[in-house]
């Protein structure tokens, strides 16, 4: 298996830092990155270079155990590696190689003999406080291996209450030696395309109490959790997800959990409510067939946020609302793997995330520990009236729907996030994907005619057509104010002579004045416009936007 560039540089960039002296080393990869190769070449790598060496990879779920275990032997079937943990019903520990869970070894560090690398996956959850189970761990295998060598993986790489994991007094690790970006990898085709939605249905917490950073869980349940509240979000889901295969709901609580997985069925969808009480082989099945497809929807509290990979997640319902921008960007990653078939995901914000977090592309460790040194809160994002798409909050215009928001002073503070940070993505990121996805393709022909309109003026349609393609380009000629100055700005790109047309009659008595484009790429560029790229003879290009629906 080849690593990608980035999976590649990211160990480079580990052994560049160990040449510098550096032992407890970082790396950011975001969900779906495919964190579990490079454990896997990471550990093969090592132990090239040291055959004696022992390796323990911990982490907190069984589920990611297995999963990091059999990606090693996938890339090296003949490695000594073996398995600790009481939930596989595993305890291999004279293997060179260990992938365990901490909960079954961070006691029994003198009876797996001790490590020289270990390899935490997740390692956001490891607590600051040093008397935990981490930190009695990582001590004892320090005071027995005092050269040992600590990389952790995560894609969240800060918590709530204390900021960076490489930050602070108690840290565990020293720096962050390779971060990839979201936004970069989405753009290069290996992570799927996000899209959100500001829902018509927002949970208010106004009134829920704070504590250690983040809402206090059983008011916040009380607060979310109503059968009314509850109806209304489920309609919407189910609404938003006619077209989709696999949805995600992130709840507030175990009974929220229960409350949602009820309302979901009782519109006829198929759905299972997974959460910490769930035992261990009912769990299992209901993720083996959620999988598969049996199961349209999960909802969850607390287990589905790390560690569970379903590439063909393609909903995610935001319905807990949190203060942890850590657990906003692991909720929201669970859509980002790519699957056949899959175009995007499409966020749900109920819990108005998106709008306090900000684009998870542009949540780098850097952005979010400069966030929470200035103070910054509040509000990043607004939705748009006309179609509810998230925008940012010193927009002016909605692309989507070219509809102009109402200003609200007390929701668009004049210190507000730059122009590019829109919705769930910024808008940088989506715009690139989309170019990227489109293709130039020839115009053979092309044909006018008059389209009727009820209760609107007639327009003008151009039939574009190439071989296997074709796109119809209508102008509204006999309208006012913007709708007639684009379609006087497309009649004069092509040729036409000025004035141009006062109506459908007269342009298509003068249609011979336009030159026929060679070639036309289309590209969406929200939910209801798209833009026309028109590549003209002699090679020079312009660009129209217009709406699809």
């Amino acid at each position: 298996m080849l690593l990608r560039p980035y999976q590649r540089a990211s160990l480079d960039a580990l052994q560049a830092d160990w040449a510098r002296g550096g032992r407890n080393g970082l790396i950011v990869l975001p969900t779906g990155a495919g964190k579990s190769l490079v454990i896997a070449t990471l550990v093969r790598e090592t132990m090239a270079r040291d055959p004696g060496a022992r390796i323990a990879v911990v982490t907190h779920t069984r589920e990611l155990i297995a999963q990091n275990h059999a990606e090693l032997l996938g890339l090296w079937p003949e490695a000594p590696a073996g398995i600790v943990s009481a939930g596989l019903g595993r305890r291999e520990e004279t293997k060179a190689i260990l992938f365990c869970g901490i909960q079954s070894v961070w006691n029994r560090v003198e009876a797996t003999g001790g490590f020289d690398l270990v390899i935490v996956d997740e390692a956001h959850l490891i607590p600051r406080d040093a008397d935990t189970r981490y930190g009695r761990f990582l001590d004892a295998v320090r005071a027995r291996s005092p050269g040992m060598r600590l990389v952790g993986l995560t894609a969240t790489p800060y918590r709530l209450d204390s900021g960076r994991l490489d930050e602070g007094a108690g840290r565990v690790f020293d720096r962050i030696v390779y971060e990839a970006q979201v936004g970069d990898l989405i753009r290069e085709g290996y992570l799927a395309l996000l899209v959100s939605k500001a829902t018509a249905t927002i949970l208010d917490v106004s009134g829920v109490p704070l504590r250690a950073g983040d809402y206090v869980p059983g008011a916040l349940e009380a607060a979310v959790n109503r059968d009314v509240i509850t109806k209304a979000a489920v309609a919407e889901l189910v609404a938003y997800g006619a077209g989709r295969r696999a949805w995600l709901a992130f709840c507030a609580g175990v009974k929220h959990a229960d409350a949602v997985r009820d309302a979901i069925r009782a519109e006829g969808i198929s759905c299972e409510a997974i959460s910490g009480e769930t035992g261990k082989r009912e769990r299992d099945r209901i993720v083996r067939d959620f999988r598969a497809g049996r199961l349209r929807c999960l909802t969850s509290v607390g287990v589905l946020a790390t560690g569970f990979n379903v590439p063909e997640v393609d909903l995610i319902a935001l319905l807990r609302p949190t203060q942890s921008t850590g657990l906003y960007v692991q909720q929201v990653g669970r859509g980002l793997r790519r699957a056949p078939g899959k175009a995007d995901a499409l966020v749900l914000d109920y819990a108005g995330l998106v709008r306090r977090h900000g684009p998870i592309d542009v949540l780098s460790a850097n952005a979010v520990a400069r966030a929470r040194l200035l103070g910054e809160g509040g509000p990043r994002a607004k939705p748009c009236p006309g179609c509810g798409a998230l925008i940012a909050l010193n927009a002016s215009t909605c692309e989507a729907c070219w509809v102009e928001p109402e200003e609200d002073e007390a929701e668009m503070p004049h210190e507000a996030v730059a122009d590019d940070e829109t919705a769930v993505l910024s808008a940088g990121t989506v715009a690139v994907v989309r170019e990227a996805h489109a293709r130039w393709w020839p115009v053979a022909g092309w044909a006018f005619r008059r389209e009727a309109r009820p209760r609107a003026p007639d327009v003008l349609a151009v039939a574009l057509e190439g071989d296997e393609d074709a796109t119809v380009v209508r102008l509204d000629l006999e309208a006012s104010g913007f709708a007639r100055e684009k379609a006087v700005q497309w009649w004069r790109r092509l040729g036409g002579a000025m004035p141009a047309p006062l109506d459908v009659d007269e342009a298509l008595a003068r249609c011979d004045e336009l030159s026929r484009p060679e070639a036309v790429r289309v590209v969406p560029t929200g939910r209801l416009s798209e833009s026309v790229d028109y590549r003209l003879a002699g090679g020079a290009t312009w660009t129209d936007t217009r709406r699809v629906a």
